[in-house]
């Protein structure tokens, strides 16, 4: 594995972690203990690594250089009946995560676009993968394909009967199991995975100013 491979797997594994964590955050800011009660409000990998998706998956995707790249982390516990807000709680929830990592792509993206010149190119590039990674995490997560943080943030806005339905289909995919569930994503993203890059890379160039091709 060459040293960009190795640089772009630590950064979307601590990328997974930080959306992870942002959940447990929001959580108990919204009044539930449950995630720091468990000491997974930390950054800290070893309490949120899953072997297959932190570390094994987001290898074999690099390696194999898939047209689109995902990941997991244990995801944070918390308990939907303590949050203080009963009608929004588990879209902010949610919403906490990918928004977390397009708050660090447009943070690193700033970086890029008003260092370019003045820090070292290997920097840049850096910062560039670092914006790549956490643009493709929100806009990948925001997809309302449940498990994935879209889905909850749908069903809140959905009516009430149609959010009940959209419940059931969820339950029914998730029994599944998942190879099932990986298998649901591989299809949708293989139907929409041109749109999806078109996005990620006109995001990407508004946010840094420079080509996405520039990355690969």
């Amino acid at each position: 594995m060459e040293s960009f491979d190795i640089f772009f797997l630590i950064a979307l594994i601590f990328s997974i972690i930080i959306h992870e964590v942002s959940h447990g955050y929001a959580a108990a800011m919204l009044g539930d203990p449950t995630a720091r009660l468990q000491g997974r409000l930390t950054l800290n990998p070893l309490p949120h690594i899953d072997p297959v998706g932190s570390i094994l998956l987001p290898a074999l995707l690099v390696l194999t250089q898939a047209p689109f790249l995902f990941g997991w982390a244990k995801p944070v516990p918390y308990n939907p009946y303590n949050l203080k807000n009963q009608r929004w709680g588990e879209a902010i929830v949610a919403g906490a995560g990918p928004g977390v990592n397009l708050l660090l792509a447009l943070m690193f993206g700033l970086v890029v676009r008003f260092g370019i010149g003045t820090l070292s190119p290997t920097f840049i590039s850096l910062a560039a993968l670092i914006v790549f990674i956490n643009l493709m995490l929100a806009f990948f997560n925001l997809l309302p394909i449940p498990p994935l943080d879209g889905s909850k943030l749908l069903k809140s806005i959905l009516p009430f009967k149609a959010s009940m339905s959209f419940e059931r289909m969820e339950q029914a995919l998730m029994q599944g199991g998942f190879m099932v569930m990986l298998l649901v994503l591989w299809l949708i993203m293989e139907l929409i995975g041109p749109i999806f890059r078109t996005g990620l890379s006109f995001v990407f160039g508004l946010i840094t100013g420079i080509d996405i091709n520039t990355l690969f």
